[in-house]
């Protein structure tokens, strides 16, 4: 089928359009003058560490809690790996396991050691004892 119709533009025109509409337009800024990336940067440069819903939900199923002292050997544990390369890391605290995403400092699964069947951990590229 050939449409000759000047009214409809190509696929690559369209593309054109919109990439130039995409580069000329602002970043949105929150009310503290910051982007998103700006903040997610910030947030990840000063290493705090995330809970997933998941990991969240894991922790309060398994009655977890930790205490500043067990948290600030997550957030270490979780920087040490990302300084290593790891990018999926099991971080062992005390009788406490951690699956991390050091990428994003955000702790994917938690639970107590030996509280799993057969204590394999899948999916990880290295492991931090704390």
């Amino acid at each position: 089928m050939n449409i000759n119709n000047k009214q409809f533009l190509s696929i690559e025109q369209l593309q054109d359009q919109f990439l130039i509409g995409q580069k000329s337009r602002p970043a949105i800024k929150t009310a503290e003058g910051l982007s998103f990336e700006e903040i997610l940067q910030k947030t990840q440069e000063n290493g705090q560490v995330h809970f997933s819903k998941h990991a969240a939900n894991r922790l309060n199923d398994r009655n977890i809690e930790l205490t500043e002292e067990q948290l600030e050997r997550l957030k270490d544990g979780t920087k040490k790996a990302g300084d290593k390369g790891i990018k999926e890391s099991l971080v062992l605290i005390d009788e406490l396991a951690f699956i991390v995403d050091t990428k994003s400092n955000t702790v994917i699964t938690a639970f107590v050691q030996g509280g799993t069947k057969e204590n394999i951990f899948t999916n990880i590229d290295g492991a931090v004892i704390t």
